[in-house]
């Protein structure tokens, strides 16, 4: 059983930073991927990121790609989504899960944070 808390959302102007945490309560913690997603309101749920239990980071949505990094301590059992250059399309809520596969398919995940909100505005 692995219970996730995410963390570090807020309203940010164009432009700006935000990391985003994701801390595990939990056995095996460094056995599960860790993805990042998003759902932004009237939208699906988009896949943007993961890293695998061997610390490799995958990149799913363009919109992740040369803007975000994704990395874990599983000494801490946190893993860190570093966002810059936030844009207003960025707008979202964003969780956090936890699962045994590579993938960037929301289904495949067990565990899931409550989410939280991202709003990038001026």
């Amino acid at each position: 059983q692995l219970q996730l808390v995410e963390s570090g959302g807020g309203l940010v102007q164009p432009g700006g930073s935000l990391r985003l945490s994701c801390a595990a309560s939990g056995d095996t913690f460094s056995s599960y991927t860790i993805a990042w997603f998003r759902q932004a309101p009237g939208k699906e749920r988009e896949g943007l990121l993961l890293i695998s239990s061997s610390d490799s980071p995958w990149y799913y949505a363009d919109s992740a790609k040369g803007r975000w990094t994704i990395v874990r301590d599983n000494a801490k059992k946190v893993v860190y989504l570093q966002m810059n250059n936030l844009k207003p399309e960025d707008t979202a809520i964003y969780y956090c899960a936890a699962g045994w596969k590579v993938s960037p398919r929301w289904d495949e995940y067990n565990y899931w944070g409550q989410g939280t909100q991202v709003t990038v505005s001026s």
